[in-house]
């Protein structure tokens, strides 16, 4: 399973309308895995446009479904979508299959989901990294909608203390892949890191990509398009970046083949799993990465399902509950500072215990 990693372990070994969530709690504990569910019960997922097999965000996902299904003694079912016009139509496939949950995987699906979840209340829906919204954008509460959302602002702020410490050239950088607040709530939490550290240093290391005031920044436009992520990269590297975000699934892989390509010495910082685990062949480029625990949401939601203890109550992963977290520096430990790290696992306790609060207006409230 893929699991978050702490700060801790950093040291040891080395959402789609921006909405304002009331009442959400904190991530629940998983159901009883030796609660028997139903007979009948079938928990399915649907992806976006990557498809299971990314080795990133739906794969991680679809395996929760399927490690709480193992635990339930039933089967899970995936429909991969390859193109927008496939989200509804494989939501209403699954439907017609008698799925008891269907765990929508990104942002992408909410309006399909929205749609489906209206049609069909006796079907429960789990939304990866979204809430639902009406037409014009104002929040929408569904009875058997269950938004799984992360705080990811809170993981990438100590990145970005990271990064800003890590950096040679006092000039860090990121790209989101579309902008939407599942992906600038990762560059608002890296602006506030960087801050953070130009505070306690007295530096004035520089983010280009990103300005958390105005909202703008540097987006590709989609999430699979290689050549312009490199294009993009290119002209981050040309101001000077040495160190990188880019929040946009698996296009990192087109950074990293810019980097190569010019020379340049830069790291790297992938999201939503340790990328030096998931793309090892990339390994001598990450500096960390920011974790998304998707794997153990989607199993705790699906889990509860097939028990039958489902509710619409959010899911809200944060550093304090796991559901979010930096990866271990790896190879890259022994080029930083021991007090860098130190400073980093501090900072992770001072946003656990409110002493420092990281703030994004994409961030869901507890």
């Amino acid at each position: 399973m893929q699991r978050s990693t702490s700060v801790t372990s950093l040291l040891a070994t080395g959402a789609i309308a921006a909405l304002f969530l009331s009442g959400c709690s904190a991530a629940p504990n998983a159901a009883d895995p030796s609660a028997e569910a139903g007979a009948n019960f079938l928990p399915c997922a649907v992806s976006d446009l990557t498809g299971f097999n990314d080795n990133d965000f739906n794969e991680f996902s679809f395996d929760g479904v399927k490690e709480a299904a193992t635990k339930l003694g039933v089967t899970a079912k995936g429909s991969e979508s390859a193109a927008e016009s496939d989200y509804a139509a494989n939501i209403d496939a699954l439907v017609a299959e008698n799925c008891n949950l269907i765990v929508a995987v990104g942002f992408n699906l909410a309006t399909a989901t929205r749609d489906s979840a209206i049609a069909n209340t006796n079907v429960n829906f789990a939304l990866i990294d979204s809430a639902v919204s009406n037409d014009d954008f104002s929040p929408l509460t569904l009875d058997n909608v269950k938004p799984v959302l992360f705080d990811t602002a809170q993981a990438a702020a100590l990145a970005g203390y990271l990064a800003a410490g890590a950096s040679k050239t006092g000039v860090v950088g990121t790209y989101g892949g579309m902008q939407f607040p599942s992906v600038t709530i990762f560059m608002d939490g890296f602006s506030d890191g960087i801050d953070k550290y130009n505070s306690v240093h007295g530096t004035s290391v520089r983010l280009v990509g990103w300005d958390k005031a105005t909202q703008n920044g540097l987006f590709v436009g989609s999430f699979d398009d290689q050549v312009k992520a490199k294009t993009l990269t290119d002209g981050l590297l040309d101001q000077n970046v040495d160190v990188l975000m880019p929040v946009a699934g698996t296009l990192f892989t087109g950074s990293i083949e810019a980097i190569k390509d010019k020379g340049a010495s830069a790291a790297i910082i992938g999201v939503n799993s340790d990328a030096y685990v998931s793309t090892p062949e990339y390994k001598a480029y990450y500096l960390t990465s920011v974790l998304k625990n998707l794997t153990t949401a989607a199993e705790v939601v699906t889990s509860a399902a097939g028990a039958g203890t489902f509710n619409n109550t959010p899911y809200v992963g944060t550093l304090d509950n796991g559901g979010v977290g930096i990866a271990p520096t790896h190879d890259w430990e022994s080029k930083l500072d021991p007090s860098l790290l130190s400073e980093v696992k501090q900072l992770e306790a001072d946003i656990i215990s409110g002493v420092w609060v990281v703030e994004s207006t994409s961030s869901p409230k507890l």
